[in-house]
């Protein structure tokens, strides 16, 4: 009998509604492990990390963090952000202080339109849609370079830079991850989003790096569209996309939009990974710490759930990642809807519709 895999995994709730959906992607983890027959179990450590952390400490994580981190096998994260901290301090002090410096260069956000989600898409009434969004992680526009400045010139005369950085490394080794997903989906096709008609130097190297990555892929077709043309035709022609690839700042809005087409941002995951594995990866719903809803109970688990999904695809367990991402489409399809995609369902009831066709897919392998 072989020995179980343990994958450990850093569980990071944060703020919000983070902690509800991270309890449920982790319920739907453990199930599916306890099923799988001695063949693999998860190992959980949870950091209180996050604003109430920074109420009582003044940061949002440990000092040695990063250090205790690298030694997992993932990290799995819910949401950053609350009232008492500024969201660019938040951000900074606990995500991007993990991507960054854990080069989580690789940021995916695929597209879903699940059954019984009723998308504001008409296209997608009676049109097959499934892309996913490839976004640069590591430095575009938020590279964090740039400053304020003259500000002791007096009111108004205050100067803000906010400098983007392109790199000719950064920009191919997403384009190539780019191609080599695409070659592994039925529609093999890449489409590179630019604003190089205006932004004269890094989307113009942008632009240059994929005319000649282009080369090397002949099997894969290629468009490359401007931001705004892009913005319009998620809308307008969704079916021509497969994978979307785009700089750090255009990719965070259109897979938003993209998500917001598929029904709401609650069901958008997305992975944050360092390919060649050197750091541990990070798995993330998209949705933010929604402080409106957070403790009703009423979140939706799906964004972190699939997110769960894309980490058993990391692990290796691509078998296991389909069984959840069927699970879920099981749970929508049946009416197990939470408000924001026009259900009453809670987090709990479609949490416990999703491990239920987990069960049942299970049982019947």
């Amino acid at each position: 009998m072989n020995a179980t895999q343990t994958f450990r995994i850093a569980s990071i709730p944060a703020d919000g509604v983070g902690k509800e959906v991270v309890s449920a992607g982790r319920r739907v983890l453990d199930a599916l492990a306890v099923s799988s027959d001695g063949k693999f179990s998860f190992e959980w450590t949870e950091f209180p990390w996050g604003c109430g952390y920074f109420a009582t400490t003044g940061q949002m994580m440990d000092p040695e963090g990063l250090e205790t981190l690298k030694d997992f096998d993932a990290i799995y994260f819910g949401a950053v952000g609350w009232e008492n901290v500024p969201d660019h301090v938040s951000l900074w002090g606990l995500r991007l202080n993990i991507t960054q410096n854990f080069d989580q260069w690789a940021n995916i956000r695929p597209v879903k339109f699940l059954p019984g989600v009723r998308s504001p898409l008409r296209k997608a009434d009676d049109t097959e849609l499934d892309w996913v969004v490839v976004r640069e992680n590591s430095e575009g526009e938020y590279a964090g370079l740039g400053g304020r400045n003259l500000s002791g010139r007096g009111p108004g005369n205050e100067v803000a830079l906010q400098t983007a950085l392109f790199t000719e490394k950064g920009c191919e080794r997403i384009m190539r991850f780019a191609f080599d997903l695409a070659r592994t989906r039925t529609v093999k096709k890449v489409s590179s989003v630019t604003k190089s008609n205006a932004q004269q130097y890094g989307m113009v190297l942008w632009d240059d790096v994929f005319k000649r990555v282009c080369v090397d892929y002949p099997d894969v077709q290629t468009e490359s569209v401007l931001v705004d043309a892009m913005s319009a035709k998620f809308i307008l022609k969704p079916e021509e996309l497969s994978v979307v690839v785009a700089s750090n700042l255009n990719a965070d809005i259109l897979s938003d939009l993209g998500s917001a087409l598929a029904g709401s941002l609650g069901l958008a995951a997305s992975a944050n990974l360092n390919p060649e594995r050197r750091f541990p990866s990070m798995f993330e719903p998209v949705h933010g710490s929604a402080p409106d809803i957070a403790g009703q109970g009423i979140s939706n688990p799906i964004g972190a759930i699939a997110s769960a999904a894309l980490m058993l695809d990391h692990f290796g367990l691509h078998e296991e990642a389909r069984r959840v991402e069927a699970a879920i489409e099981q749970a929508t399809a049946t009416g197990h809807l939470t408000r924001d995609v026009g259900g009453n369902a809670t987090t709990d009831d479609v949490t416990e519709a999703i491990v239920a066709a987990l069960s049942r897919s299970l049982t019947a392998v």
